[in-house]
């Protein structure tokens, strides 16, 4: 792969003629303000990039070329090809021991190659013109990653599907199971596409995690000194890590996890816990360092988060050891008896508590059988988490309307009498031929000026939104009833109404750091109270509105992509339902494959380091927990009454912080993101915890010393080497999971050797007798 990938630079850089791109057009205030990347001298990008607005002016182009069109068939013949392959790679990684994410710029690098290929391979005389209209342009490499994108994202219906056949017994006809999963996709995505003036369009709403991506995509397509030097340090970067990650992955699993602590002490199960982190569930990973790109960056690259967000995320993962080992070791809530980290339930003696005994015909908790077989535990690593989750989240509604009251306030104009009686007279129902006109704001320094610069192309309008979210609602409603899912037709409504409460303030948290919280076990708590004692109807609310607020925060992403990428709104739109329908066919396939093959290991509490029931173990305890038990668990004066009761809590961790910045604004405590330290304090609960001492280290390195110290190099390579790093670790992690992992049929692990554990932890740590 990287071979292909160097052979078509040379045609890129020389044989291609410079493309003449327009001149971005600017408000008066942002003239003085943008400076190109790509010609900047020395002097001019030795200060320090300080905000939003720095960084999308100074690391990312604005210059658009409006006669490079998308719509050909390169780009949807990769789009579809890459949306099969992100698919099935997603559903792997969602039976990981660790939740890794399927990169924007892994599947950015595939199609560029194959894009280079096709411009290259294809005549482009008579028919073939329409097969290769020219060089192989940014907005095409653009479409085709969103289009992928939108299908690499496991969809939580299929985790349902999965705890359903795990657990239950039950396996849903495959047109209920396929319509399930577009309802629950699309939902979202009508949902959040409303939200756009407020989720989109400002510069604080940066999306940082996306900056990388497009700061690859002007090295790929601009010419000039500067971007040979981004294309030699891409290419050289990928290769290095696509070979070196053989290595850990596969020939040396102990780089995963290389704890000192843990080799000087191979008999202590207390080391383990502290220590010890190379495999799932194993423990905190104190000082351990990793070596494995998978893991350094499997859900956030370290090269992109905001040193704000990281400073706050340092903070939580403190806290979290602290509270963690202070829980287990002061026995609150029982925790000797059970595993140190562990997402199912338990017996009170420590077994594994099986719920089918306490279920009856119609899958609701029967009281008698429940008196038999008693009240299930959790781990108490686990109830940290939940506590902490709601902690955070509460804080999240708080620090936002302290913070951000005007951008709320902005948020809901639409709702006024006066707009929507203005949206009805200008509904057409005739939606394909909405012109999508726009409004040109004012010189406003809060609107993006990549956003500006898109005001040229026609917008998909509110109305496509709008029947998005209509056949989605219809489509669900007939879904629920028909798979016997036990949430009646008022419960969805319900669920509908919490996701776009929580899309507008969590999509607005993900938006400026690029932290995207994991809301599950709060929508568990509400939907456990409103349907008690019905497992089943909980995954089906959880479904229709936790994950709803994930697919509306990737859709605005990929529509801020498209902003910084200058891609017309419709192409992205019509990307983005295509992908998002492709992958979720796939992802049910390779699921039924996955859990045929690995059953066993699945249900295992540990796992192995290549495949893990992390997900649906934690999905299903949580549904038993809130949704059959939340009154005999979580109610006031009950086992877990913390839980809820941190929602309340949470409400007023962000004043204090509010205060002393309005008292004593030198002290910046308005640095502190409340909410995500919150949340972090629970970080460690799952998956394995050795990168994050390595993922720390790396952050700062980006974030600080070289943001501060060389905001030259920064500005011109920090992204772009975080792009290689992700290309090159995804495309060997791929190759490896179907050669040797077993995502397919069986798995072929190294032989046994020092470096290679495979009768344990892969770092040397005791196993916990209770894991085995």
């Amino acid at each position: 792969m990287s071979d292909a990938h160097a052979t078509a630079e040379p045609g890129l850089i020389n044989e291609k003629p410079p493309i003449a791109e327009k001149p971005p057009s600017f408000s008066s205030n942002e003239k003085a303000d943008y400076k190109d990347p790509e010609t900047t001298t020395d002097s001019d990008t030795s200060e320090v990039l300080e905000n939003e607005h720095d960084l999308i002016t100074h690391v990312i182009s604005l210059d658009d070329d409006p006669s490079l069109s998308p719509w050909t068939f390169r780009a949807f013949f990769l789009g579809i090809g890459l949306s099969a392959f992100g698919g099935v790679l997603a559903e792997i990684y969602y039976f990981k021991p660790q939740t890794v994410l399927v990169s924007t710029m892994f599947l950015a690098i595939i199609s560029y190659v194959l894009g280079i290929f096709m411009e290259y391979a294809i005549p482009t005389r008579g028919i073939f013109r329409y097969l290769n209209p020219g060089p192989f342009n940014k907005k095409e490499n653009a479409f085709i990653v969103i289009m992928s994108s939108a299908a690499a994202n496991s969809a939580l219906g299929t985790e349902v599907l999965a705890v359903q056949r795990l657990y239950y017994n039950i396996s849903p006809n495959g047109a209920s199971s396929i319509f399930l999963l577009f309802s629950s996709q699309l939902l979202g995505y009508g949902l959040g596409g409303l939200m756009r003036n407020i989720l989109l369009y400002p510069t604080k709403m940066l999306y940082p995690g996306v900056l990388p991506l497009v700061s690859m995509f002007d090295a790929f397509f601009r010419d000039g000194a500067n971007n040979k030097k981004k294309l030699k340090l891409f290419y050289w970067a990928f290769g290095f890590i696509f070979i070196w990650e053989i290595f850990p992955e596969w020939i040396f699993p102990l780089l995963t996890g290389f704890s000192v602590f843990c080799l000087a002490n191979k008999n202590s199960v207390n080391f383990t816990y502290i220590f010890g982190g190379s495999n799932g569930n194993e423990g905190l990973g104190l000082l351990s360092i990793c070596f494995d790109w998978q893991y350094i960056a499997g859900s956030y690259n370290p090269f992109a988060i905001p040193l704000r967000a990281q400073f706050s995320n340092l903070i939580g993962y403190i806290l979290c050891m602290v509270v963690f080992v202070a829980v287990y070791y002061k026995n609150i809530w029982d925790a000797k008896t059970f595993p140190f980290l562990s997402q199912t339930l338990f017996y009170e003696n420590g077994t594994e508590y099986n719920q089918t005994l306490i279920l009856n015909s119609n899958y609701e908790v029967d009281k008698t059988l429940l008196a038999e077989q008693g009240l299930p535990f959790y781990a108490a690593t686990w109830v940290v988490q939940l506590l902490t989750t709601n902690l955070g989240m509460a804080a999240t509604f708080t620090h936002i309307l302290l913070w951000n009251r005007e951008d709320i306030s902005q948020a809901w104009t639409w709702a006024r009498p006066a707009n929507i009686k203005k949206m009805i007279s200008e509904f057409d129902w005739r939606f394909w031929q909405d012109e999508g006109v726009r409004d040109v704001p004012p010189e406003d320094a809060d609107i993006d000026p990549h956003y500006r610069e898109m005001l040229k192309y026609p917008d998909a309008p509110n109305s496509w939104y709008i029947l998005t979210l209509i056949a989605s609602i219809i489509t669900a409603l007939v879904i629920i009833y028909k798979t016997d899912s036990t949430l009646p037709w008022w419960g969805f409504l319900v669920a509908c109404l919490l996701a776009t409460m929580s899309i507008l303030f969590f999509g607005s948290l993900y938006a400026m750091t690029g932290l995207q919280f994991i809301i599950q076990p709060f929508v568990q708590m509400i939907g456990g109270f409103l349907h008690p004692g019905k497992p089943m109807a909980n995954m089906y609310f959880v479904l229709f509105s936790y994950n709803s607020v994930t697919q509306a925060q990737l859709l605005l992403r990929d529509l801020k992509i498209a902003q910084y990428t200058k891609l017309a709104p419709r192409a992205a739109f019509t990307a983005q339902i295509i992908g998002t329908l492709f992958g979720s066919i796939l992802n049910y396939v390779l699921m039924n494959s996955i859990i045929d093959n690995q059953r066993d290991i699945l249900l295992s509490i540990e796992g192995t380091n290549i495949w893990s029931g992390q997900q649906p173990q934690q999905y299903n305890s949580q549904a038993i927990a809130w949704g059959g038990l939340s009154h005999e668990l979580f109610a006031s004066g009950k086992r877990y009454q913390w839980v809820a009761w941190a929602y309340a809590v949470g409400l007023f961790v962000p004043v204090p912080f509010w205060l002393l910045h309005r008292w004593a604004p030198k002290l910046r405590a308005d640095y502190l993101y409340t909410p995500v330290i919150c949340y972090y304090i629970g970080w460690l609960c799952v998956g394995i915890n050795s990168s994050i001492l390595s993922y720390f280290l790396i952050a700062w390195i980006s974030q600080w010393y070289l943001r501060t110290r060389y905001p030259r190099w920064f500005a011109k390579y920090n992204y772009i080497l975080g792009a290689a790093l992700d290309g090159g670790t995804q495309v060997m992690v791929f190759i490896l999971s179907f050669a040797v992992q077993g995502a397919s049929g069986n798995s072929h692990l190294f032989p046994q050797w020092w470096g290679a554990n495979q009768n344990g932890n892969y770092d040397w740590c005791a196993v916990s007798p209770l894991d085995e």
